[in-house]
Order: structure tokens, then sequence, then C-alpha cells
């Protein structure tokens, strides 16, 4: 990166802080209400806590500050089904059985169940499926990571950065006795490389289910803009991405610099209803995390 262009960057982004400080608060986003027979999906990355910070930026305190607005954002989309990333109370190792994010939520909803969780020993559960229990019936759950070897739980990534995984939950919806798949991800973020290789091997496990007629949705944080590279190559095993328009990611302060890096993916037999949908807004004058949730619309044909 040159000098040059680290000071336009900086430029930028102090002029965004400017238009957002001044202008006027804007009303709460409305979502269109669910159709009667679609099935409401959603990604949303909340941000991990770090357990042994007391106070600051996603320290415990903090998270007793965006506990209430998460839970109100989480009520406003009326899904059926959220696939969450950085669902971790992060203690210091991997495999903590704290997960104050996900206690919170399920506590405060229980019309929902968690797909994608279990013994932390046995199951990495930072990464869990949300899923309203009067309409979906969870069949059966797994994971892989994203490594070298991706059945060992925790593995780290293929350069060795921290691990990375996707998470899996296998539904019937009693409405329609269909039965899909919800494959929910988290690419990371600094290695493009990393996310090359993930994306490869989410098609070499994920494509034959695709090849056999499985419905399947995929969720996540591909931290990749629509027809990049990464998603090109998802998109090749069969899957068609929802364009979804703005910001997903907007640093913790509402600043809309880029396009999505959260997104939805369809295979065939699971058809969109309308376009997809972004809730950018505060709740209870406060962002509930550095992601806006992006939800849609589908039909299981």
């Amino acid at each position: 990166m040159t000098k040059r262009f680290l000071v336009i960057c900086l430029l930028a982004c102090a002029a965004a802080v400017a238009v957002v400080a001044c202008s006027p608060r804007s009303a709460p986003v409305v979502l269109a209400s669910a159709n009667a027979d679609a099935l409401r999906i959603g990604t949303y990355n909340v941000h991990y806590i770090i357990l042994k910070k007391e106070t600051g930026a996603w320290s415990v305190g903090d998270w007793h500050r965006r506990k209430g607005p998460l839970d109100a954002a989480f009520k406003a989309l009326q899904a059926d089904v959220v696939a969450f990333q950085e669902m971790e109370s992060f203690g210091g190792s991997s495999g903590t059985d704290t997960n104050l994010t996900l206690d919170w939520l399920l506590a405060q909803n229980p019309e929902f169940a968690a797909a994608a969780v279990g013994d932390t020993a046995l199951f990495p559960s930072t990464q869990p499926i949300l899923y309203r229990t009067s309409r979906l019936t969870l069949l059966s759950q797994d994971w892989f990571f994203f490594s070298d070897t991706p059945d060992v739980i925790y593995a780290r990534t293929f350069n060795g950065s921290y691990p990375a995984f996707a998470s899996i939950a296998v539904f019937k919806d009693r409405e329609t006795d269909e039965t899909f798949h919800v494959v929910n991800v988290h690419f990371e973020y600094k290695s493009r490389s990393n996310r090359l290789k993930s994306a490869a091997l989410v098609v070499d496990r994920v494509g034959p289910l695709i090849a056999a007629g499985e419905k399947v949705i995929f969720l996540g944080d591909l931290n990749a803009r629509h027809g990049a590279a990464t998603q090109e190559i998802l998109a090749h095993m069969g899957l068609e991405f929802l364009d979804v328009q703005g910001t997903t990611y907007h640093l913790n302060r509402g600043l809309n610099l880029f396009g999505a890096i959260d997104h939805i993916g369809l295979s065939k037999g699971v058809t969109p209803v309308g376009e997809p949908m972004v809730l950018r807004q505060k709740f209870e004058d406060e962002w509930p995390s550095d992601h806006y949730p992006v939800i849609a619309d589908v039909q299981l044909r």
C-alpha cells in the first residue's frame, strides 16, 4: 500500500465519519413481512466476546451493553433460521464451554433452538444455527475445518492461522415436508489464499450433495465481495448467490464504505422470494455488532 493510497483511504474514512456525524438520525428500517409460503433465512456475524477483558471493545462489560440490542435485532428479523458467526466467548483457548451470546439469545427466545452445537470437545459451537422449532425439525449436524486436516477439531487453517470452519445442519420443514442442508461458514479476513482454499474445500465437501439433488442453503461471512474469486469457486458447484446490495460490515460505527461480505447462496430447488434484505440500524441506540444481519425469504420446491 503506497503512502498516497493510505492518505486517500484515511481522507475517505474521515469524510464518511463527518457525514454520519452531521446527518439526521435515520428512521428505523422496516423489513418486509415474510411471505406466508416462504422460509425466512439469515446470516449474522455478532463478534466474539473476550472473557478476560472487563471493559472496552468486545469485553464482558461491552457485551452487557450490547446484549439487549442484539436480542432486539434478532427479533426484528422474524426469521425461521439464522446462521451465526463469531458467537464465541473467548477465554484464551479453543473449546470453552462458555457461550454468553448463545445462552442469552436462547433464554430470550424460547421458540428457538440451536443446531450445530454440542460438547465443545467434540463439536465447535461458535457458529450455531438458530431455528424456529414450530417450523423446522433438526435431523443431523456436522462440521469440518478449513485445514489440511479438516476432520480434526480446532485444526488451524492452511497457513497456520486461527481455526476456521463450516458448521452444518440438516432440517425438515414441517410445512412442506422438504429436507434441506444449511451450511454456515466464516472465511478468514486476512489471507486471500486461505479463503480460496477454504472455498475449494467447501466444494469438495458440499458439492456432492448439490450434485445429488440435495437442497443446500449456504450462509456466512465470506470476507469477500459479490463476484469475487472466493464466491465464484462456490458458485461453480451449483450455488446461486443473491446480490446483497450495500454494506454488511460497518466497522462498528455505521460506516457503509464497501460492498457486502456476508452472503446467501442457494442451490437448485431453493427459490428466492423477493430481494435479500439488510437490517442497517441501531437498537436501543447501540450497534449490536460490527456487521449487519442479512435475510432472505425462500421457497423449497
